[in-house]
């Protein structure tokens, strides 16, 4: 389903605007992590919550979700190629955020 927008922004927003996206994304920058991995970089984000952000992100084909069949259950998440044409996007809101500090 193709939403509507009236500012190209508001469709950036509409995918990396959650609490915890921009940073989940930016963890995801040129590697494959695990939920246990994101939790622990995404503290502050509750369990309920990082699974939200991650089922967005994955609805919107930002991330990959690979469910690996195994007792304890393995999770794995990483971009997906249009997940990748967000990192200049992420890379800017990083060096914004360094220069603000």
């Amino acid at each position: 389903m193709k939403r509507e927008f009236q500012c190209p922004v508001e469709a950036t927003i509409s995918v990396i605007g959650g609490k915890y996206k921009a940073v989940i994304i930016y963890h995801l920058i040129s590697k494959v992590l695990r939920f246990s991995e994101l939790q622990r970089l995404v503290y502050h984000a509750t369990p309920k919550m990082l699974t939200q952000q991650l089922r967005e992100l994955e609805r919107d084909g930002v991330i990959h979700r690979m469910v690996y069949p195994v007792v304890p259950p393995k999770v794995e998440y990483s971009l997906t190629p249009k997940g990748e044409t967000m990192i200049p996007i992420i890379k800017s809101m990083y060096k914004w955020g360094i220069d603000m500090m």
